[in-house]
């Protein structure tokens, strides 16, 4: 790659969203050393809607596409070039012309507790209050104990942790992999197995996306595109598009490499957590179609089981 035109990269402007930001900055000048130029990779803080209404769940304002909306609309006007998004955090399908041809090397999937009180979700008093804005996690925390209250707790990793250290609520949940990336593993008080509480699809992952017809953002993307993230990822992306799966349905999904191939698992709970239904997949998985078909038939099992009305 000699090209030394500049490369702009459209982010959301929050400490963990600029981290990875940074990340894909750093993984494509190791990749291409001309790029190291001072100025010819350009990050630009997007604001998105999703950023601005603080005060409600995004099941209330319109789901995930509001972390991406704005940063989607920059890329179609050629105001960026790559855009870098929290898989976790993107809808399953993308505007006319968007294209998703690149994931970072997933981190650790496992949500953390974060707590001064308990060490445990378990340990946690009858009535204590866990903050936390993923209907996943209301759900998942309801199902283990239904004698906790859930409360939804909006912001950034930083905002949530002040208002934790305020007593707004007892405990709080985040990804571990976010506070990987911030170096704020300090906080955490226990890890959360995902034999406890299944992830989110796509948590831990890094996605970037770009014009489908720009093709040195294809060339540039590829040398830095991690393929077993990819598979493990759009199984759990298929499972979810069957289920139709938004911000106002709490399901969770989670693909893995294993001595015995690769192996899916996902669940759908209700919002109050008094009924869950969950599945696995088990077999070879050595390319996308395999990943998405494995993904496409354990979402057909849990929306077959779950019924007329579980999913509304």
């Amino acid at each position: 790659m000699t090209t030394l035109s500049p490369i702009r990269i459209g982010t959301r402007g929050s400490p963990l969203a600029l981290a990875q930001a940074e990340e894909v900055k750093a993984r494509l000048g190791a990749a291409f050393p001309d790029l190291t130029t001072d100025g010819i990779i350009e990050i630009v803080v997007i604001k998105t809607m999703g950023d601005k209404i603080q005060d409600r769940a995004l099941a209330e304002v319109g789901g995930k596409g509001l972390f991406t909306k704005e940063i989607d609309d920059a890329m179609l006007d050629g105001r960026i070039d790559l855009a870098v998004h929290s898989m976790k955090d993107v809808p399953t399908w993308f505007p006319d012309g968007i294209v998703l041809p690149c994931m970072l090397e997933r981190e650790d999937t496992r949500d953390v507790f974060i707590c001064q009180k308990a060490a445990s979700i378990e340990d946690l008093a009858p009535g204590s209050v866990i903050g936390t804005a993923s209907l996943r996690r209301q759900a998942l925390i309801l199902h283990k104990r239904p004698d906790l209250r859930v409360e939804t707790f909006r912001g950034n990793v930083q905002t949530r942790l002040k208002k934790l250290a305020a007593g707004d609520v007892d405990a709080t949940l985040l990804a571990l992999a976010g506070l990987n990336r911030l170096d704020r593993t300090d906080v955490v008080t226990s890890v959360i197995e995902t034999s406890y509480m299944l992830p989110a699809v796509g948590q831990g992952a890094v996605g970037v996306t770009c014009r489908e017809n720009d093709d040195r953002s294809h060339a540039l993307l590829a040398a830095i595109n991690h393929d077993e993230t990819v598979l493990r990822v759009s199984a759990e992306r298929a499972l979810l598009t069957v289920l139709d799966g938004s911000c106002r349905t709490p399901i969770a999904a989670l693909g893995e490499f294993d001595q015995g191939g690769f192996t899916l698992r996902g669940l759908i709970v209700k919002p109050d957590g008094t009924v869950l239904i969950e599945t696995s997949r088990q077999g070879p998985v050595t390319d996308l179609a395999a990943a998405v078909a494995m993904g496409n038939d354990a979402g057909e099992e849990l929306k077959g089981r779950a019924g007329p009305g579980f999913l509304d």
